[in-house]
């Protein structure tokens, strides 16, 4: 009733007066329109750009997946810088020693290293035969003691197997004996036994122990580790000597095959 009212009045009233009046009312109501009509289009445009709760799922399984993707890949690409850096650093030792070598793959070996054995990807083929030394940059490893026709069989220092005639060096004096199984580290490899030193040694801690040359089978002067301790045996007769080894066994992935 009231709008009806409101109507006449407009209409009864001079035309001049009512298009002013027509005017104001049009400014007035016309920001509410534009409001309600801006609310709408938000309204539809928010409505549009909500993503379903399984897609937004799937897409970050898709992230994870990518990210597992790279990690694994940069992994494997440091994997393979350092296998080059290693190969790089044996190389160029090989190229410092007189002797005739073979880089050789370890393929096969005990994790537990409880046989003190190794396999190689050279054999018959290659000209590998038995009793051939076989070292790393660090030092002396053991030798071949199985050949097949495309792999070796390697023996390690400190098998029964292995037994290698070596020399404590020393300013004053060089004294000899044979390297053995360390029977009270048999649950660690990397010690071995020297024994036969005379009982007046001057080996001691630190002192380092080489190949002698003796034998026949290893050249003189390969590294094989360093005394750790030294003990007297046979009421002071004779002296024998635990040494830790150069070469890093548990980390056997190259070695060296010395040729004749």
């Amino acid at each position: 009733m009231a709008v009806v009212l409101l109507v006449l009045a407009v209409l009864s009233l001079p035309i001049q007066t009512a298009t002013q009046l027509k005017l104001a009312l049009g400014g007035f109501f016309l920001p509410l329109i534009g409001l309600t009509s801006s609310s709408r289009t938000v309204a539809r445009q928010a409505e549009s750009a909500v993503v379903p709760r399984r897609m937004l799922l799937d897409h970050i399984d898709d992230l994870k997946r990518e990210n597992e993707r790279l990690r694994l890949q940069l992994m494997q690409s440091n994997l393979v810088w350092q296998e080059n850096l290693n190969l790089r650093q044996a190389l160029g030792w090989k190229q410092q020693t007189p002797w005739d070598l073979r880089l050789a793959r370890v393929t096969l070996r005990d994790p537990a290293n409880w046989w003190r054995t190794i396999q190689i990807d050279l054999g018959q083929r290659d000209g590998v035969v038995t009793n051939l030394a076989v070292m790393t940059s660090e030092g002396l490893v053991g030798k071949i003691d199985r050949v097949g026709l495309w792999s070796s069989q390697v023996v390690l220092i400190g098998d029964p197997n292995c037994r290698v005639s070596a020399v404590v060096e020393d300013e004053k004096s060089q004294d000899g004996g044979i390297i053995q199984a360390d029977s009270s580290s048999i649950l660690d490899p990397s010690i071995v036994e020297l024994t036969f030193l005379g009982g007046q040694s001057a080996a001691k801690p630190g002192a380092l122990v080489v190949t002698s040359g003796q034998g026949g089978v290893f050249p003189k002067g390969i590294p094989i580790g360093k005394v750790i301790e030294t003990r007297n045996v046979g009421f002071g007769m004779s002296t024998e000597a635990r040494v830790k080894l150069s070469a890093n066994f548990k980390h056997l992935e190259y070695v060296w095959v010395k040729f004749p």
